[in-house]
């Protein structure tokens, strides 16, 4: 009787028992991972360490914001360092932002200018883990976390950001953020997020290039496996084996015969013997960089029709394919004191990554094509610019036959800058892009996929990103100014004017003013670097001047103006019909605060300099809104 009685009280207790572990636990769980996920939390979120990814993170870290980088090597810096490709391509005359900090500190590093100058196809070469190291001191900030040797694994949407999940070191991470920059090396995230794209080759009728082949295709620019070989014959260990490559199979030395010839051209300087071939891309401390395109080591490899696992077979065809240049090198043509080096930690002293020069390409609030470059004053995207470039519109496609000829590099254009609106998706909320993925035609990326331009890109992506997080706004409602200005702020360029130089008393308002399209620059194609002036010691004439204003001032239309100098006075008559306050005694006493070198005098002769510091100063221009397309809002 006892025992029924003891079994009839236990049967409530084995059901509340049984009501605990059904709910009550996967409750408990479901908290714990939702305050471990709140643990690992986030404003902004970079998959990526490259040249755009680590430029990216470096400044939304300095503007205050918390940041997170998901980077698969041990390395930062992409194809500046992990792929090799350390020999800067453009930009020498324009240092902007980040990457004149790099090049600075490779400068310190090696001795000065003159040391970087080691090969004939740049201004600055490096070492590839020599610029890693530098980046990762440029990246020790308190509000830069960086999660090295981690793959990603997952990126689901949420209401309020993105919930991201890594692999690293075996253990999965789960991390939470409301912004996701893809600042990987192919744009593999944008087909995750669901963000619309651009893969290959446009047609023309979608670019509006006439350049453009008539259909669309997915073919890509070839991509190169880089390595690194070293001179050590001053070591006097020639004889030994370390270092000289094995003959891969499938060898073929036709491959590589007219490596060591190439005729002179408009463009192309001729390569008369093997020592020129070599010393290209010659580094620092008698290194090599091995990433010849003529009879070299390119490879295609059309990756978009590809799985993962058919990608990974090619990129080691790739890696043989550049073994045998070596091979070709050490051998045929003698060179046995120039070793693999060992540049990189990997068991092959190859790269961790193979040069991508092409990516998907996201189909962003702008559309950049070759018209906008060609002819950027007929436009008003200028006005919207966040990074600049100098080099020509350059594709490799040497390796794959069914490449449709176009004529590439004959494509002129000027020195250019791109639109903050090729950043930002046209419908994908907080989500941006930082790399070769930004929004422009397949023969525009050819020219801004170069390490300087995209480590621009990535600043501006970062800037953008922080301010969007400071502001509580998404990034397709951030004001074009606001990112302008703290992208200035970082001592970046707007604008591409080869002769504004940031120690330059009005390198800002230069910037802002041409900017606004009030004083405009000349644009040049000059070989294999770009040009576009301002001439700040060129006289304005009033015509020029109250021209560039009208747009923003139409009640300007009524001043007389003509093809006379500008001088105090006419900018006086000009401040007058806007701010009637501002007296020609009120100009005298603020004339030196200015900074003005030239002499005050009512009649002096303003040159754009002078004048575009008393129009940014008095009138500021800069700080009228305007939509993707630089139109007034």
């Amino acid at each position: 009787m006892n025992f029924i009685k003891n079994r009839t009280l236990l049967k409530p207790i084995n059901q509340i028992q049984m009501m605990i572990k059904r709910f009550l636990i996967p409750l408990i769980i479901t908290f714990s991972i939702h305050f471990s996920q709140a643990q690992n939390q986030v404003d902004i979120l970079i998959i990526g360490g490259g040249a755009g990814g680590v430029s990216a993170g470096i400044q939304s870290a300095r503007m205050g914001v918390k940041t997170h980088i998901i980077e698969a090597t041990p390395w930062l810096g992409g194809m500046l360092t992990s792929a090799g490709v350390s020999a800067i391509d453009g930009n020498h005359e324009m240092p902007s932002g980040i990457w004149g900090e790099f090049r600075q500190k490779l400068r310190d590093y090696y001795g000065g200018e003159k040391a970087l100058a080691t090969g004939w196809v740049s201004h600055t070469l490096f070492e590839p883990s020599i610029g890693n190291k530098i980046l990762q001191e440029m990246s020790s900030d308190p509000n830069l976390e960086i999660s090295f040797n981690a793959k990603y694994k997952d990126v689901q949407k949420y209401p309020t950001g993105w919930l991201v999940t890594y692999i690293q070191k075996g253990k999965t991470h789960t991390i939470k953020t409301k912004i996701l920059i893809d600042a990987t090396e192919i744009g593999e995230l944008l087909p995750l997020v669901n963000a619309d794209f651009r893969l290959g080759m446009d047609s023309s009728d979608d670019s509006g290039e006439k350049e453009a082949p008539k259909t669309a295709n997915t073919i890509v620019q070839d991509m190169t496996f880089v390595i690194i070989l070293e001179d050590i014959s001053k070591d006097n260990k020639t004889n030994g084996k370390k270092g000289l490559v094995k003959k891969p199979k499938n060898y073929n030395p036709d491959a590589y015969k007219c490596a060591c010839k190439r005729e002179d051209g408009e463009m192309f300087g001729g390569v008369t013997n093997c020592q020129q071939m070599l010393d290209y891309a010659k580094l620092p401390n008698n290194k090599y960089m091995i990433n010849w395109p003529n009879c070299g080591n390119d490879f295609y490899l059309n990756w978009p029709e590809l799985s993962s696992e058919q990608r990974q077979s090619k990129l080691i065809e790739s890696k043989l394919f550049t073994q045998g240049f070596v091979y070709y090198i050490q051998n045929e043509l003698g060179f046995k004191n120039l070793r693999v080096a060992k540049e990189f930690p990997t068991k092959d002293n190859f790269p961790m990554i193979p040069y991508d020069r092409e990516a998907r390409r996201v189909k962003g609030k702008i559309f950049l094509v070759v018209d906008h470059l060609e002819k950027p004053y007929d436009f008003n995207l200028y006005k919207t610019g966040i990074a600049v470039g100098d080099y020509p519109i350059d594709h490799h496609h040497d390796k794959n036959p069914d490449a449709p000829t176009i004529d590439f590099i004959n494509i002129k254009i000027p020195s250019y800058n791109i639109p903050l609106g090729s950043l930002i998706p046209v419908k994908t909320e907080n989500f941006l892009v930082a790399e070769k993925n930004i929004s422009v035609s397949n023969i525009v990326n050819g020219a801004t996929r170069l390490q300087p331009v995209v480590l621009g890109i990535g600043q501006a992506s970062g800037a953008l990103a922080a301010i969007s997080v400071l502001e509580n706004k998404k990034p397709s409602e951030i004001s074009i100014r606001k990112v302008q200005h703290a992208l200035l702020k970082s001592k970046a360029y707007l604008m591409p004017f080869i002769d504004v130089k940031k120690n330059d008393i009005g390198f800002e308002a230069m910037q802002r003013i041409g900017a606004t399209g009030v004083i405009k620059g000349y644009g040049i194609p000059y070989k294999w670097a770009n040009q576009t002036w301002f001439y700040p010691e060129r006289i304005v004439s009033e015509s020029e001047l109250k021209n560039g204003l009208l747009p923003y001032y139409p009640d300007l239309a009524l001043v007389p103006a003509s093809g006379a100098p500008v001088t105090p006075k006419y900018i006086i008559s000009l401040v007058e019909k806007i701010n009637t306050k501002y007296t020609r005694a009120d100009l005298k006493h603020d004339w030196e605060s200015f900074k003005i070198e030239q002499n005050f005098d009512l009649s002096t002769s303003l040159n754009r300099r002078s004048t575009s510091i008393l129009i940014n100063q008095l009138l500021n221009p800069f700080e009228v809104e305007i939509d993707y397309y630089g139109n007034l809002k």
